[in-house]
């Protein structure tokens, strides 16, 4: 999948994935894609808990090598 930013939240605990995603967010324009690598198994849960909150579309979710790649919209 395309992707605009990528951000690495390997080694992150709960609550920094969400943090650290939210505030790339920020940084982006409406339409942009931002892809977040994390190893914290409850980001698998707080990702789309945090799409669904805030409106921006949670488009990919998968498991890669112990590894959870998100893809998320900015709205």
């Amino acid at each position: 999948m395309n992707f605009d930013k990528e951000l690495n939240a390997r080694g992150l605990s709960c609550p920094l994935p969400i943090v650290k995603t939210k505030k790339s967010l920020n940084d982006m324009t409406s339409g942009q894609v931002l892809k977040v690598i994390s190893t914290d198994t409850g980001s698998v849960k707080d990702m789309a808990a945090f799409a669904e909150q805030t409106g921006n579309p949670l488009l990919a979710q998968e498991e890669v090598n112990g590894e959870f790649v998100f893809y998320m919209k900015k709205k």
